[in-house]
């Protein structure tokens, strides 16, 4: 291989590399996402998104167009990030995420699957909810951002209920389990809800580099062991 071929293969390597290493970056991105919105940590939610003008949030509720429309939605809805029965989990799954040819831009896809309740006055909607996630991304500054978000939802059921008609679900008896095996020491800490523990980060924010609010959120709200 002469020294041309050499430094073909070099770039083409380097080109392959930097693919790899923007996906890695996308798909943190959207991990971090949801799980900043399980216990709406609205801050850290707002700053995944591009300061663009065209950025768009299109969610239930309607379309929120732009850094300032996506921060009034979140921002004006904050109150639940500080009421330890709020549970927003949206799990992001299977995600499919292709990088456009000039490496400025991107595409995903995501499943969402979780569990919310949202507490009104002195009562609570639990619900399951699961979907697809349809986003756009765009590298502003060296730092992937969502730059189009859209949920669509495919279910939203009572867990009581199900999703399925009543007349088509078959009655199933469970077995009751085995108990399980004596643990080594008890667990400290009570991480279910309403507990409304978030567990650490390990890492910072994707977007900003800053470290997160959980520990701030979690001794606010007195967890034993958060400390």
């Amino acid at each position: 291989m002469d020294s041309k071929d050499t430094e073909k293969r070099i770039k083409e390597l380097e080109k392959k590399v930097a693919v790899l290493e923007d996906l890695e970056a996308i798909k943190r991105l959207q991990r971090s996402y949801g799980y900043y919105l399980e216990h709406w940590m609205y801050e850290e939610v707002i700053d995944c998104f591009s300061d663009r003008p065209d950025t768009t949030l299109n969610i239930m509720v309607g379309i929120f167009l732009g850094k300032e429309g996506i921060k009034r939605y979140f921002s004006g809805e904050k109150a639940r990030g500080t009421n330890p029965e709020v549970l927003h989990q949206i799990m992001q799954l299977s995600g499919v995420v292709d990088v456009s040819p000039d490496g400025k831009t991107a595409q995903g896809r995501w499943y969402g699957w979780g569990a919310a309740a949202l507490p009104s006055g002195k009562r609570i909607m639990q619900n399951l909810t699961a979907g697809i996630y349809t986003a756009g991304y765009i590298k502003e500054d060296g730092k992937w951002k969502i730059w189009k978000l859209m949920w669509n939802p495919v279910i939203m059921a009572d867990p009581t209920k199900g999703w399925v008609k009543p007349e088509r679900v078959a009655a199933i008896s469970a077995e009751e389990l085995p108990p399980a095996p004596r643990p080594d020491k008890p667990r400290d800490i009570n991480t279910k809800y309403p507990s409304g523990y978030i567990p650490p980060f390990h890492y910072p924010h994707p977007v900003t580099g800053k470290k997160t609010s959980e520990r701030k959120h979690n001794v606010a709200l007195k967890i034993k062991g958060a400390e």
